[in-house]
C-alpha cells in the first residue's frame, strides 16, 4: 500500500478531533467515576422503639449526612412499613432537609399483623442511591433520567406485639 502525502496532512486534524471528543466527554460527565463529587448516600436512619403494639407511636429519624447530598429545600423522605404478612400498612412522605436529616413519627395501624415488620425510609422521587461518582442532585441534573443503581434498599426491623 502506498503512503500518500494527503494522509500525512490529515493526521493532525484526526488527532485534534479525537482530543476534542475526549475533552467534551470528560466535561459532560461521561468520564470515569473518578470525576465530579463523590457519591453522597443518605444518612443511616434509626427506629425508636424497635418493638411496638398497634396504636403505639414509632419514630423514624436520621441526622444530617456527613457529605453534601443537595436534596433541596422541598426534599421529602418516603417512609413505608410492610407487616409480617407482606401488607403495606404505612406509605407516606414527610419533610426532609437539604442534608438528609428528618424525623417522622407514625402510629402503628390497628390492622398491622403481629410479628416482624420492615420499615424503609428513602429520599422521595430522586436518585437516592448514586454510586456512579456523580451527584445527580446537582443543578441541571433533573433533565437526566434517574436510574436506581446497585444499592440495597435500607430496611430496619420493627417487631409488632400485643
Amino acid at each position: 500500500m502506498a503512503f500518500h502525502l494527503k494522509d500525512r496532512d490529515r493526521r493532525p486534524a484526526i488527532y485534534a478531533t479525537v482530543g476534542a471528543l475526549v475533552l467534551v466527554a470528560s466535561i459532560s460527565g461521561c468520564s470515569s467515576t473518578t470525576g465530579g463529587e463523590p457519591p453522597c448516600l443518605p444518612p443511616a436512619y434509626s427506629l425508636t422503639p424497635t418493638e411496638a403494639k398497634p396504636g403505639q407511636s414509632v419514630t423514624v429519624a436520621a441526622p444530617d449526612a456527613g457529605c453534601n447530598p443537595r436534596y433541596g429545600t422541598n426534599a421529602r423522605i418516603q417512609v413505608s412499613v410492610i407487616d409480617a404478612t407482606g401488607a403495606e400498612v404505612v406509605n407516606t412522605t414527610s419533610a426532609m432537609n437539604d442534608a438528609g436529616g428528618f424525623t417522622y413519627t407514625f402510629v402503628v395501624p390497628a390492622r398491622t399483623a403481629l410479628g416482624d415488620a420492615a420499615v424503609t425510609a428513602m429520599p422521595y422521587n430522586i436518585d437516592w442511591c448514586d454510586d456512579t461518582g456523580r451527584n445527580n442532585r446537582a443543578a441541571g441534573a433533573r433533565e437526566v433520567p434517574f436510574v436506581r443503581v446497585s444499592c440495597a434498599v435500607p430496611v430496619k426491623p420493627l417487631t409488632i406485639t400485643r
